[in-house]
């Protein structure tokens, strides 16, 4: 089954996963992606069955609007119900890469907010180890050489996306090679280096559920546990 299918179908999944919960007052968090774009798309045909949305990038918010879904600012609300994104990458102990659209610290916000946090994927962004996939960092301009050279003591190397500035007016520099057998430590250590933003790595906001479309078409569903 080629890879738009499974997207569909685990978009599907997701729908079917929080319909039930869902009350006339609930407000949802979106995220930003491919994936993302057709459960925003799914998400439509049931809004009437929801107060609104929270969306982590400007694109997931035009949309929403498209989908006739009401979109909030996030400082305006009393909670959010449920965070529902997709990932680049997720190993055995649920922990993400993500920010290859580069939304990744407005998708941080968000899913820290939320009760909840469904990832939705393919089994194509299944890995043993993070890292063959460039983890994205949102950087302030005037850090980014400050950025590349602690990367590179940390054994890797980075590129520049040319002419992407994210939604908050940062720039994403891609770090590539780096080893990664501990995410939560590596995430603490990029986001440690001044004038990085957040890196895009989601060890310390896992999901607490993680959806997976399977070659056959089947949907998997892994549950957060303890990192072993």
């Amino acid at each position: 089954m080629d890879i738009d299918k499974l997207k569909a179908l685990v978009a599907e999944a997701a729908v079917t996963e929080i319909r039930s919960n869902l009350t006339p007052n609930s407000v949802l968090g979106i995220g930003t992606g491919s994936t993302t774009n057709i459960f925003i798309e799914r998400l439509g045909t049931i809004k009437e069955e929801f107060e609104g949305a929270v969306a982590s990038s400007k694109a997931s918010e035009k949309k929403l609007i498209e989908a006739g879904i009401r979109v909030y600012d996030i400082n305006s609300l009393k909670k959010i119900d449920v965070y529902v994104d997709g990932a680049d990458e997720a190993d055995r102990n649920l922990c993400l890469t993500k920010g290859g659209g580069g939304a990744l610290t407005r998708e941080k916000i968000v899913s820290s907010a939320a009760e909840k946090f469904i990832c939705i994927i393919d089994y194509t962004k299944e890995v043993e180890t993070l890292g063959k996939f460039p983890i994205p960092i949102e950087v302030i301009p005037m850090a980014m050489s400050l950025v590349e050279k602690r990367i590179h003591l940390m054994g890797g190397f980075v590129t520049h996306r040319e002419g992407f500035i994210t939604d908050n007016g940062n720039i994403i520099l891609d770090a590539h090679n780096l080893d990664i057998p501990n995410p939560l430590m590596i995430e603490d250590l990029i986001n440690g280096i001044p004038g990085v933003v957040t890196v895009g790595l989601f060890a310390k906001e896992r999901p607490d559920l993680l959806l997976i479309a399977m070659p056959d078409g089947k949907i998997q569903t892994k549950q957060q546990h303890v990192i072993s």
